[in-house]
């Protein structure tokens, strides 16, 4: 049977609300997974906050934060890796593998990382969380919607706004902490002394902190993020997503009403349309209409319909997380399948795992130098009046290290005389930490030599041997 992922209902839900002004307002809930939720809230946020003011000993001449985007330099720092522009590759490779991940993740478990550990799912919560304190649960959300304002709301109202922006500012100037030395901007702000930049970037943060959090929530997630889009593409019916069993919960009807259909020895339901589900759901989607592309997968109306079932004395499950394939089967009275290990999620570990290797292989082979050659190109060759040829050459060393190297250039492959523009060619060139230095090299060799030449740098410890090839022509 084909299935398709709903978005019609969704877009309708979302123009009915703009109609009538009214947000959705979602309704707490308790349970097994919003328990969960609430460990990974406060451990994502403790990473977010925490993590700038960690120290990593890197030696002298080189920062101690253990994660530090240090975009004046060029470097990104996190822990013991440290990555200059040249390791682009590198970080390329992570986020392919990072968007591998989250498809398997999404193969397995639909749409998770929305659900869970999503930066605007997290801070979403955390000013629904400000919000509910201070201005009640949803019935009463609901019930101040319209209202005139008294002396209590405007309170309410400023007290709200007021936390949702200091956790803003904070918000932000962490994120500002990622790109400078945590400890030295603290002693800044303390002390009034912030640039201009700075202030700036602090401004920007809080601003998309507020808004997304405060005012956008679920139509980031409906809306603005490309991820939802693409759910068409990626859907899994054998991921365990969030699904409610239509062949256990329908004909929806009262509990009283079910019970009466049940003596008369007639089918009734173990739905009984109170509608938690969808009062508790930070999209405001009706999980029991189908599968939707903007259902995030939080698993909060599965904690309110299992209250719910506890309270009516009916097993839990009603909505659950379960497979497409298993509702499937489960109107065709078969038993339900565990598909997690399949070829899709095998070819998309082994995907993961191939890559993670790879990226560790030309981590660990990189080196903290490098050293590059360019041919001039005009002329590409010089013939001497004595008919000897001469070729020049850039040539450039980079020390990516914290501590300064010296090397010694030689080259060999043909036959020919080098010289160093402006330096003795046998004195040691020495190049300092996080520097580059560049030389202009020329090669004198006598008629009727041409191929390839092989520039080496030798660092005067012993430790590197660079090597770059290039080509010495006779015109």
């Amino acid at each position: 049977m084909a299935v398709t992922i709903e978005i019609d209902h969704a877009r309708t839900r979302a123009k009915a609300a703009a109609a009538t002004g009214q947000p959705v307002v979602p309704q707490a809930v308790k349970g097994p997974i919003r328990r969960l939720k609430w460990a990974i809230l406060l451990l994502t946020l403790s990473i977010n906050y925490v993590t700038p003011f960690l120290r990593w000993d890197r030696g002298a001449n080189a920062p101690d934060q253990a994660v530090l985007l240090d975009f004046a330099n060029g470097r990104l720092y996190a822990f013991f890796i440290e990555l200059w522009p040249q390791d682009l590759y590198l970080v390329t490779g992570l986020l392919v593998l990072a968007s591998t991940i989250l498809i398997l993740t999404n193969a397995l478990g639909g749409r998770l990382w929305c659900g869970f550990a999503c930066p605007q799912t997290v801070w979403t919560d955390l000013f629904l969380l400000v919000e509910r304190l201070i201005e009640g649960d949803r019935r009463q959300r609901l019930k101040n919607i319209g209202t005139p304002l008294t002396a209590k709301r405007v309170i309410e109202i400023a007290a709200k706004h007021a936390a949702w922006l200091l956790i803003s500012v904070a918000t932000g100037g962490t994120l500002i902490f990622y790109f400078t030395d945590a400890p030295d901007l603290l002693r800044g702000f303390a002390s009034g002394e912030i640039s201009a930049t700075v202030l700036t970037w602090i401004l920007v943060f809080t601003g998309t902190t507020y808004g997304l959090a405060g005012f956008a929530r679920e139509q980031v997630c409906t809306f603005m993020c490309p991820w939802p889009r693409l759910q068409g593409a990626i859907w899994d019916p054998e991921a365990y997503t969030v699904n409610y069993r239509d062949y256990r919960g329908e004909q929806r009807t009262s509990a009283k009403k079910a019970a009466e259909l049940r003596l008369q020895g007639k089918p009734a339901g173990d739905c009984v349309d109170c509608g938690q589900c969808v009062a508790v759901c930070p999209i405001g989607i009706d999980i029991r209409e189908g599968p939707n592309f903007a259902c995030i997968n939080c698993g909060l109306c599965v904690d309110a319909c299992d209250g719910v079932m506890a309270k009516l004395g009916r097993p839990r499950g009603l909505i659950d997380y379960e497979s497409w394939k298993n509702i499937e089967r489960g109107r065709r009275a078969e038993p339900a399948v565990n598909r997690l290990v399949r070829p899709k999620t095998i070819g998309l570990t082994a995907a993961c795992v191939a890559l993670a290797g790879v990226i560790t292989v030309a981590f660990g082979a990189r080196t903290t130098a490098s050293l590059s050659v360019q041919h001039d190109r005009d002329p590409v060759a010089v013939r001497l009046s004595n008919g000897s040829v001469r070729n020049a050459y850039t040539v450039k060393l980079l020390n990516k290290s914290a501590s300064p190297h010296r090397y010694t250039l030689s080259v060999g492959g043909v036959t020919a005389k080098m010289a160093i523009v402006g330096n003795d060619a046998l004195a040691p060139i020495e190049v300092a930490p996080d520097a580059s230095e560049s030389l202009r090299v020329t090669l004198t060799a006598p008629e009727h030599v041409q191929g390839d030449v092989v520039f080496t740098a030798r660092e005067e410890s012993g430790a590197a041997v660079l090597t770059a090839r290039d080509k010495f022509v006779e015109r």
